[in-house]
């Protein structure tokens, strides 16, 4: 888990925050998404990202390492069997958080934070190769430039 914030911690103390975060992921790998505050949301996050990132290592290691922190045996194996190869192509930004207004009892900010399961765009994937290709096309006229002149001077 990433080390926590200085500062006022969610809920008591240090150990409570890396257990109510734990339980919150797992309760986020379990249903997709969950309705928290954004305070919440946003130190779920990076949490939750890096329970993914192992998943997506997918070895025996990365699955024990992430037992330590999450208990629920079928929710650590819907983690590492279904959410992990649907992340696969993704090279990072696994959750959503939208804000949704504040609830109702005390005015908290509320906000959902799901995981991204759409695939990849295949947009950004051209986006990308077109832009490789008008660097390699940027070079190759440099390239036969410097060739062209003295080409240009031997047949004078």
């Amino acid at each position: 888990m990433p080390t926590p914030t200085k500062g006022p911690r969610l809920g008591g103390g240090p150990a409570h925050e890396r257990l109510m975060l734990a339980n919150l992921s797992a309760q986020l790998f379990e249903h997709k998404r969950i309705t928290t505050t954004v305070t919440k949301a946003k130190r779920l996050r990076p949490v939750a990202e890096r329970f993914i990132t192992f998943a997506k290592r997918g070895d025996l290691a990365a699955r024990r390492r992430v037992l330590r922190s999450i208990s629920d045996k079928l929710v650590v194996r819907e983690l590492f069997d279904e959410i992990a190869p649907a992340m696969a192509q993704r090279e990072g930004g696994y959750t959503r958080i939208t804000k949704i207004g504040n609830r109702a009892g005390d005015n908290a900010p509320m906000a959902v934070i799901e995981l991204v399961l759409e695939p990849v765009s295949p947009k950004q994937a051209v986006v990308r190769e077109a832009s490789n290709a008008t660097k390699a096309a940027a070079e190759k006229p440099a390239e036969q430039n410097a060739e062209q002149p003295a080409e240009a001077t031997e047949a004078e």
